[in-house]
């Protein structure tokens, strides 16, 4: 089986489009990197172009929809429906020429995200997932892992950034976890690509604090499709509003 639903369908077709402009772009990356202004402006440029594109696509299929986005911020229009759009997560691996970073898209329906896609344009891996249809790499059905000892477990994270009031609170959180999975802990850049990798049984859990709604919404469908369970750091589905998020497998999660 595979996913074939229209919005699904409009989903990919806008990642296609936008990410051939975001290879493109990324391919220019090496040149900037020895220039004297740098790469800084032209990422910029690159978010809010592929961000374009995709809006354009969605309005296209579905106009009525209400836009949640990084650069442009929200448009309100439907009070239902409700697109949820990272147009380049893991920026700044994009920046340094470092081929890790994905294009994301939710959509959210009465609050609840229902459909999310993350693709990678560098690996071509499109992950996708439904409400009750699964979720899927490039048509392949996936799960997370079942692995039930911490110790032998990956746990992927990201942060902090330099100016985060939660500093010290995340080091000591990252060093009581480090202790507990053989220091097995990896911080890729991009926290869309984690929670894919969970979805897909790639590592084992994931766990940020202070990320964006936009980071995060297409993995939230993916994991809960995959198998996988997703809280706040509190073990509760308040993850948005207290921007803490924890996904991973029923026999690690607790632990």
């Amino acid at each position: 089986m595979k996913l074939t639903s229209a919005n699904i369908n409009v989903m990919v077709k806008a990642c296609r489009k936008a990410s051939r402009y975001l290879i493109r772009d990324f391919g220019e990356i090496e040149k900037l990197q020895v220039s004297i202004k740098g790469p800084g402006d032209f990422v910029t440029s690159s978010d809010k172009k592929v961000e374009k594109i995709i809006i354009e696509e969605l309005e296209k299929a579905r106009p009525s929809y209400s836009i949640l986005s990084e650069e442009i911020g929200e448009v309100n229009k439907d009070k239902e429906f409700k697109w949820i759009i990272d147009p380049i997560d893991g920026t700044s691996n994009f920046l340094h020429g470092i081929p890790h970073f994905a294009i994301s898209i939710g959509l959210e329906h009465n609050k609840e995200i229902i459909s999310g896609i993350i693709y990678d344009p560098i690996k071509d891996e499109m992950f996708a997932a439904e409400k009750g249809n699964g979720a899927y790499v490039n048509n392949q059905r996936i799960r997370v892992s079942s692995r039930s000892n911490l110790k032998d477990c990956i746990i992927f994270t990201g942060g902090p950034r330099a100016n985060d009031k939660s500093k010290d609170l995340i080091f000591e959180e990252y060093k009581k976890i480090s202790l507990k999975v053989n220091t097995a802990i990896r911080k890729l850049g991009s926290a869309a690509l984690d929670m894919a990798y969970v979805a897909s049984g790639r590592c084992d859990g994931f766990l940020q604090r202070n990320l964006n709604y936009w980071d995060i919404a297409a993995g939230i469908i993916l994991v809960k499709e995959a198998g996988g369970y997703v809280t706040d750091f509190n073990g509760k589905d308040e993850y948005i509003k207290n921007k803490s998020i924890l996904a991973a497998n029923s026999k690690i999660i607790k632990k």
